[in-house]
């Protein structure tokens, strides 16, 4: 999606901080001096003190809202940049693990506290793991958030061959669950989707392959450091760096790890991303 919401959010919070930071400065102390020299004038009347008294100390209604909105702002921003961020999944590419319509939360300091708005890492806290499910800026067009699995480290070689993946020369194992029989991606059909458990590196997860269709590209790639290969768990239907390339750490946003609603299913909120 083009539309930038951290670049609004930390715009709103910064003017919204300036007005409040030039209120307190400089129009708070201007309202009580003028208070001050209302209570000291002998020649007014109790009531008509006290209703200029009222108006002077009244903020403007730019202020209030300043005042209002600012912390709720501030707080939302802190929250979102460096604790967790909803994303929502628009297509089936990572199929049976998330599906079109989830809501899902990003931990975002699980690679690194970064900037908002420029992704800066500020802070090192942890590295990508081989089998997290992470969401990335595409490299081809960073204004797109992605959602992939890790499958290589940097100095990994990776090589997808014939429906088979393997990383540094080790065959990834797959156990064959049968049909798969859970929703379908809209627009598409369950035809021929096979379910697989694989095993990444001690990470069990769900994949998705197409029986007797290909779509994807052979391949073998050695990725670079401070790099990343991401593949989807819908094998035969992902756009993932066996076509792009690969995910430069600057890149990346946070560790997938919650659902927290899909209005189509209900019974997923709640179910932990692995």
């Amino acid at each position: 999606m083009d539309f930038n919401f951290a670049l609004l959010l930390v715009a709103l919070t910064g003017v919204s901080g300036l007005i409040w930071l030039f209120d307190i400065v400089f129009l708070r102390p201007r309202r009580r001096a003028r208070a001050r020299a209302l209570e000291a004038m002998t020649a007014l009347s109790e009531e008509e003190r006290e209703a200029r008294l009222q108006d002077t100390l009244r903020e403007s209604t730019v202020v209030e809202y300043a005042h209002s909105f600012f912390p709720v702002l501030l707080l939302i921003l802190v929250f979102r940049s460096f604790v967790a961020e909803p994303f929502k999944i628009p297509s089936g590419s990572m199929m049976p693990t998330l599906l079109v319509g989830d809501f899902i939360l990003v931990n975002k300091f699980a690679y690194g506290l970064r900037l908002p708005v420029l992704n800066t890492r500020i802070l090192a806290t942890g590295e990508p793991r081989r089998g997290d499910v992470f969401v990335f800026r595409y490299p081809q067009d960073p204004r797109q958030d992605y959602i992939k699995r890790v499958i290589g480290l940097p100095g990994d070689t990776i090589e997808y061959r014939n429906k088979t993946l393997f990383v540094n020369g080790v065959q990834i194992a797959e156990t064959d669950l049968g049909a798969y029989t859970g929703p379908a991606e809209p627009g598409r059909s369950n035809a021929g989707a096979e379910l697989k458990n694989e095993d990444l590196d001690g990470v069990q997860h769900q994949i998705l392959e197409m029986s007797g269709v290909w779509v994807g590209r052979d391949g073998r790639w050695t990725v670079p450091a401070g790099q990343y290969f991401a593949m989807g768990d819908n094998r035969d239907n992902s756009a993932d760096s066996r076509f792009w390339g690969f995910v430069p750490e600057q890149n990346l946003v946070g560790k997938a790890f919650m659902i927290w609603m899909n209005f189509g299913s209900l019974g997923r909120v709640g179910t932990m991303i692995k």
